[in-house]
């Protein structure tokens, strides 16, 4: 990475910008942050505060025709996702753009916004109606006019729900003339009852003290008629909102199938504008120049210089620098192939590497794939996440990035996931040995070169494990050696030989011991006393290092490493046993209901062998992050940086019909 700064003449500016902008080279800095007292800050072009509302009016028109547009639903919408229509545009001038987006508005969204209200209203109005037609529905079996409710010269009427029957019917019960009539609604659980009270108006106080008490009135001063009909009368009401519903609905998706894509790529080139004019807030200025400063990748550097030299006609004074981590704290970039890419969101999950940090998302990928499919170590799960992926990957990675990523990283999870099955002797568990090839208690015998295939886990853990532990030596001793080249890079030759270093001769001397004290190696005496001289070097290396014996702790803690990677055959196993479990009760099932046995084994396979698969897999994809986040990043990765984000164009819905500088 390098620090560029660009002292450019202000008759050139615009013309810098727009290379920038198009380029997407360098990453440029807010000024304001490099706190240089005698350098004025420019602002931000007027025109952007027009760009900012027309885009305001844009996306309220597009989230408008969004809504009312009709989107295909459940199966159909995951088997034929609908993408972006893309729009070639020529350049345009932003008095062009401004005049475009108002005759476009003009045209549409006086009505649009009318409808969009009247919406709401028609919204708000069933709701109300709704509400009126749940109380009305109660008052049928009541014979009175709704009108009456409330107070006249002789009498009042009240109306309403509540929890305490008994209450209102023992304080009432001295009062003379009173009709009340109840109906019992709610649950059992939660009664509640519904009251009309009709009493003659010189008991007034009491019944409007009760009433506040202990019922809950209704509102149905707008309604006339028995119930019965204002039932009727709120049906056609409601049946009439609906209709005009319908019909302003079905106006505004034709409106929107005209016009929603033209809104799109309006809206998406006044953007591209807006954010060209407005990043004049991030400079410097002088009475002439503009300054500008960012990060540019090293290798684009000499390129780069070139574009904006020739862009600005010689008018312009360019400098970079190597940056130093403190205080510059410069972007990282991390050049990753493509097939890789995918693999980035691991690491995005933990941290960005710092600028000085190795990259170690093809590692981090690599392993967490291999023990994932340790983990789940299934073929028969192993071709379902296989087959599920490639239909992803070659029906809708053109629907978005996101899918393209995941279904081509899980393609790799399916295939190692059904390539560990094989080898160990898994298909949905013992599914082919129990239903279909009972006489063999494998899926095939092989042996190559010695070694017997599949290995049964079950019945051999042993030589599961042993491999586990071989794998975690792999990817600690990679971590080590990724922290050998770190520090090299930084050259910090002090960590790199006694801290990262100390590890190698203490592995290969313990690792001799361990094999001739408890595994029965057999060495001479030139090899046991290398061991013992390669141990106490590591030792007193790392002892060094840490000043006394906390070395200890470094120690214990990475024999705690290794062997929290016996978690690999721990979750394959539990992964195989339960999908035997679930064999062993579909068998009793058919055996003991051998006609209906056979649908309801098929419904119980299905079901439970999916949910084994998603609760197995979640397992492990947690369990293969811990081991590349705890584990693999103690040994050499702290994170903390942050991306190269360059100012560059990003587009949608539109192309242009002249392409642009890569």
């Amino acid at each position: 990475m390098k620090k560029v700064s660009l002292i450019v003449h202000q008759n050139y500016v615009e013309n810098t910008i727009k290379t920038l902008h198009e380029t997407g080279l360098m990453e440029i800095i807010d000024i304001s942050k490099e706190k240089q007292e005698d350098l004025e800050q420019a602002s931000m072009h007027p025109d952007t505060n027009i760009c900012n509302t027309y885009e305001l009016r844009l996306s309220r028109l597009i989230d408008i025709f969004k809504k009312s547009k009709k989107q295909p639903r459940g199966l159909k919408a995951i088997l034929n996702p609908q993408l972006p229509k893309i729009k070639t545009v020529k350049e345009k001038s932003l008095e062009e753009l401004f005049s475009q987006a108002e005759s476009l508005l003009n045209k549409i969204e006086k009505n649009t916004l009318e409808n969009e209200q009247r919406l709401k209203e028609l919204d708000e109005q069933k709701q109300r109606i709704n509400q009126d037609f749940q109380i009305v529905k109660h008052l049928t079996n009541f014979s009175f006019d709704l009108s009456d409710i409330g107070e006249s010269t002789y009498t009042i009427i009240k109306a309403g729900k509540t929890t305490d029957l008994l209450s209102i019917q023992t304080e009432t019960a001295n009062i003379e003339n009173l009709f009340l009539y109840s109906k019992q609604v709610g649950t059992k659980k939660k009664p509640e009852w519904i009251l009309v009270l009709a009493v003659h108006i010189s008991e007034k106080e009491k019944i409007e003290k009760i009433c506040r008490e202990k019922l809950v009135e209704f509102d149905l001063k707008h309604l006339t008629g028995s119930p019965a009909d204002a039932l009727k009368s709120l049906k056609k009401e409601i049946i009439s909102a609906e209709k005009e519903k319908i019909e302003i609905t079905s106006n505004l998706n034709d409106l929107s199938e005209k016009q929603l894509d033209d809104l799109l790529v309006l809206r998406e080139e006044i953007q591209l504008q807006r954010v060209k004019k407005e990043i004049s807030k991030n400079f410097g200025k002088t009475q002439s120049t503009y300054i500008i400063k960012g990060w540019v990748l090293e290798k684009k550097d000499d390129e780069f210089k070139n574009l904006v030299t020739s862009v600005s006609k010689d008018n312009i004074i360019y400098s970079s620098e190597k940056p130093s981590n403190n205080p510059d704290n410069p972007p990282t970039y991390l050049e990753t192939p493509k097939w890789a890419t995918s693999f980035a969101t691991i690491v995005d999950m933990f941290a960005t590497p710092k600028y000085d940090e190795i990259n170690p998302t093809i590692f981090v990928g690599i392993f967490f794939i291999l023990f994932f499919g340790f983990m789940l170590g299934d073929a028969g799960y192993g071709l379902v996440i296989l087959f599920i992926s490639l239909f992803g990957f070659l029906k809708l990675r053109k629907s978005s990035p996101f899918m393209k990523s995941w279904s081509f990283f899980g393609i790799w999870l399916g295939l190692t996931t059904t390539i560990v099955g094989f080898l160990t002797n898994s298909f949905f568990g013992d599914f082919v040995q129990r239903f279909i090839n009972p006489d063999s208690p494998t899926l095939y015998n092989l042996t190559i070169m010695g070694v017997s295939l599949p290995i049964d886990g079950l019945r051999n853990p042993v030589v599961l494990l042993t491999i586990a532990l071989i794998l975690a030596l792999i990817q600690l001793n990679v971590g080590i050696i990724l922290g050998l080249c770190q520090s090299y890079r930084r050259k910090d030759y002090k960590s790199m030989v006694m801290q990262n270093g100390s590890w190698i001769p203490m592995q290969l001397g313990g690792g001799m011991l361990i094999g001739y004290f408890i595994l029965d190696w057999k060495l001479n005496a030139i090899m046991l006393y290398s061991a013992v001289i390669l141990t106490l070097l590591g030792v007193i290396l790392l002892f060094i290092y840490t000043r006394g014996p906390v070395g200890f702790f470094s120690i214990t803690g990475y024999v705690g490493d290794w062997l929290s990677y016996a978690r690999l055959i721990a979750l394959g196993l539990s992964t195989s046993g339960m999908a035997l479990a679930i064999n062993v009760v579909g068998e009793l099932i058919i055996d003991m209901v051998p006609i209906i046995g056979v649908v309801l084994f098929v419904v119980i396979m299905i079901l439970a062998h999916t949910a084994n698969l998603l609760m197995q897999s979640l397992g492990a994809a947690i369990h293969s992050l811990r081991l590349q986040y705890i584990e693999f990043f103690n040994r050499f990765y702290e994170g903390g940086g942050r991306k190269f984000t360059p100012f560059k164009i990003n587009r949608k819905y539109t192309k242009t019909a002249t392409k642009t500088i890569e």
